[in-house]
């Protein structure tokens, strides 16, 4: 048995060498590696989706065909992450960052303020963005000018007649994390709204503590493209929508539309995110979580364990498992030469953002062991 099962792992080793000896290991931030399993079938159906005599980005958003396709990625999504009938999901375009304008033009009716936990850039540009729409409350009052950590909710001011709460968890650039959310210190008739864009899907959530997630598809379930919104259906209401949100930005609209769909949407890029919910679901959560656990883990510890050549600032509880930034002792020449020795290894996009420099690993569900391994 033990000889048949290692000639069992060199073979599908083998198989697995030549697939990827002309593959990278992508460490971008976005748009994320996906899974080869995901790539096959995709690349089957390129041509001839599913004996239609027509390739998958050639059909029509009306055409029956892919309103199968469009609610197969619903329902997936709607599985992994046990949203319930009383919250709506769309899909629509324009990234998370439209999300940032089209949250405040949805949800605040009466309002005239908004609760904004800035933790990093990302927090910071939606502050900046609904500023043009509302009185912004930043509930972090004196913030620092690097984010290494997130002040404790004690700490907040926060505005009680606010609209709604929003915050978000995973801080691409700043590569933290708020992994334990104080739900109770938010009051409980105000909506909490989350852009979980860079770790969504990594890890299981309840949907329930939230009024509103959204989340660009392309870190962790899928390309570019395609952003998906979970609503709770009660805050959908006419009322609350300003009279200049443009009807591809107006949830009442998009809702009352058939099957959700405006107009045409990024039909490539809901299909294949679809596939990849598709494959999420063999495994569940749980199982994504655990393996984010373990990359993020091994290149920590080995930036931990290099006597201070790498350095990584965030405080430990705090550090995303998604984005891991760092620097190096030596300064920024030493991190040009670095990410060039990294691309010459096929180790593609580990540069930090033009906006902080240094370095970036983005560690996403479909990133092999062996990539972090090999990095």
């Amino acid at each position: 048995h033990k000889l048949v099962a290692w000639w069992y792992q060199r073979r599908v080793h083998g198989i697995l060498k030549r697939i990827m000896e002309k593959r990278v290991f992508n460490f971008s931030a976005g748009p994320c590696c996906l899974p080869m399993e995901v790539l096959k079938e995709a690349h089957d159906d390129m041509f001839n989706y599913k004996g239609t005599g027509m390739s998958i980005m050639e059909m029509s958003h009306r055409n029956k065909e892919y309103a199968k396709v469009w609610n197969n990625a619903r329902d997936g999504f709607r599985k992994l992450l046990g949203i319930p009938a009383e919250y709506q999901i769309f899909f629509m375009q324009g990234g998370a960052s439209l999300q940032f304008s089209g949250v405040p033009m949805n949800l605040l009716g009466e309002k005239k303020s908004a609760n904004f936990l800035v933790t990093g850039v990302w927090s910071d540009k939606a502050a900046t963005e609904a500023a043009n729409l509302c009185k912004v409350n930043r509930v972090w009052t004196e913030p620092p000018k690097q984010y290494y950590n997130i002040i404790g909710e004690d700490k907040w001011k926060i505005d009680p007649e606010a609209a709604y709460f929003h915050y978000c968890s995973n801080e691409t650039i700043n590569g933290l994390t708020y992994y334990d959310f104080p739900y109770s210190a938010v009051p409980a008739t105000m909506p909490l709204v989350c852009d979980m864009s860079s770790e969504f899907c990594s890890r299981p959530i309840d949907v329930t503590k939230y009024g509103l997630i959204f989340a660009g598809a392309q870190k962790n379930c899928g390309p570019a493209g395609n952003t998906v919104v979970i609503v709770r259906k009660d805050l959908i209401k006419k009322e609350k929508i300003m009279k200049i949100t443009p009807s591809i930005m107006n949830f009442e609209e998009v809702n009352k539309a058939s099957e959700q769909m405006l107009n045409t949407p990024g039909t490539w890029s809901v299909y294949v995110t679809g596939l990849y919910v598709n494959y999420m679901n063999k495994f569940g959560l749980k199982h994504f979580e655990d393996l984010a656990i373990h990359r993020s883990k091994l290149l920590y510890d080995a930036i931990d364990s290099s006597g201070g050549y790498y350095i990584n600032k965030v405080e430990p509880k705090f550090r995303s498992r998604q984005n891991v930034v760092f620097q190096m002792a030596k300064g920024e020449a030493a991190e040009k030469k670095f990410f060039a020795e990294a691309e010459k290894a096929g180790l593609i996009d580990v540069s930090g953002h033009r906006s902080v420099g240094g370095l970036r690993a983005s560690l996403y569900n479909a990133m092999p062991i062996e990539g972090v391994e090999a990095l």
